[in-house]
């Protein structure tokens, strides 16, 4: 993968980032009314996460799957240990370890983070803290399952009838997430407890949220086995970047009401699909997203990670501290104090964590 292609992503991936920041930081911490404002649709950051990694992963194991060798199940999932696990298990340590560095309330049962199954079942109202979680959960289980079908549609030489597959899951999406709006949130929304079925079957569940994944594997199966298609994508790179903003325009307007009907069946799709787009742009050498480099940019990017496992523990940390200084916790000071806290917890995180396990992957995989 070229210098110029990764470029295209690092935007992205500090795009993510930064819509998630805004997102928690309005949602769940005193802020300024703009932070709030500006941040209503930051939720979409997991989706554009989402559909990086289906991008990323897929493309690499397409492309091993194009080597004599095949794909080696245990050299990926390993890989990907080194990459994610290190860093999770020191976060989940610090939750419950040092309790009074919680954001909210308790976390879910440590046997569910450990088996990266948090993500199910999920209940908001005893299980507040760390509930970020959930979209990593989703992620190593795409991992662990991904290269598994991989190595079954090789073996029985199906890999060329694969959409089929992608598109099952795809449409199957629209109608678990009817059936469970219909069955599991719509009774409920006249006593008031819908918002918590509503998170419980539909935003955190793996079944409903594959979207953003299989929109990525699309991609990356177009850009691997079909050469000539992509070389006709790639010449309009800027126009995809701009036909995204129009989607996701009206993907923000279909989720208005993040719980409604429509937005509950249609609203990932559309949102998805939005930022799919925009990652067809991303990866076109005509873009300016593939042709700068901005530095800033890429290191938010190498830090996205870090920096999403540890924002809400550091916004907490740090408005509990500052306060006592007399800086209120909605001011605007406050919140780029917050800012500076939190990417210097994950440069830490990444120094000290990150690095020195990825060195050793580097060394076992020479």
């Amino acid at each position: 993968m070229s210098d110029k292609r990764l470029n295209g992503l690092d935007h992205l991936r500090a795009l993510a980032i930064i819509l998630v920041f805004l997102f928690h930081y309005g949602r769940l911490f005193p802020s300024p009314q703009w932070v709030t404002a500006i941040g209503a649709f930051g939720w979409t950051g997991v989706d554009l996460f989402f559909v990086l990694s289906g991008y990323l992963i897929a493309s690499q194991l397409f492309s091993d799957l194009q080597t004599e060798d095949g794909i080696s199940f245990k050299d990926f999932f390993l890989k990907r240990f080194f990459r994610i696990v290190p860093a999770y298990l020191f976060t989940v340590a610090v939750y419950f370890l040092l309790p009074s560095f919680r954001e909210r309330e308790a976390p879910a049962p440590l046997w569910k983070y450990l088996t990266f199954t948090q993500n199910l079942g999920l209940d908001l109202r005893y299980q507040g803290t760390f509930s970020h979680a959930w979209s990593l959960c989703i992620e190593e289980q795409f991992y662990l399952l991904l290269p598994l079908v991989l190595i079954l549609l090789s073996y029985f030489r199906l890999i060329k009838r694969g959409w089929i597959l992608l598109l099952i899951l795809f449409l199957g999406g629209f109608f678990i997430r009817a059936y469970n709006w219909h069955y599991q949130v719509s009774p409920f929304i006249a006593d008031g407890e819908a918002w918590i079925n509503w998170y419980k079957w539909i935003y955190y569940p793996t079944f409903t949220r594959l979207d953003g994944l299989l929109t990525g594997i699309f991609i990356a199966g177009v850009f691997q086995f079909r050469p000539a298609l992509k070389e006709r994508i790639s010449r309009y790179g800027n126009g995809y970047l701009l036909l995204s903003i129009f989607i996701l325009a009206a993907a923000w307007f279909v989720c208005t009401d993040t719980e409604s009907f429509h937005a509950s069946v249609y609203g990932f799709t559309l949102t998805d699909l939005g930022y799919g787009v925009m990652v067809l742009g991303a990866v076109s050498n005509t873009s300016i997203l593939y042709k700068f480099r901005l530095p800033a940019a890429s290191r938010l990017a190498i830090l996205s990670y870090a920096i999403y496992l540890l924002h809400k523990i550091t916004i907490h940390l740090t408005q509990l501290s500052l306060s006592k200084l007399h800086i209120e916790k909605d001011s605007n000071l406050m919140f780029v104090l917050c800012i500076i806290t939190s990417v210097l917890a994950g440069l830490i995180l990444n120094l000290f964590i990150e690095k020195p396990f990825l060195r050793l992957r580097n060394k076992l995989f020479l």
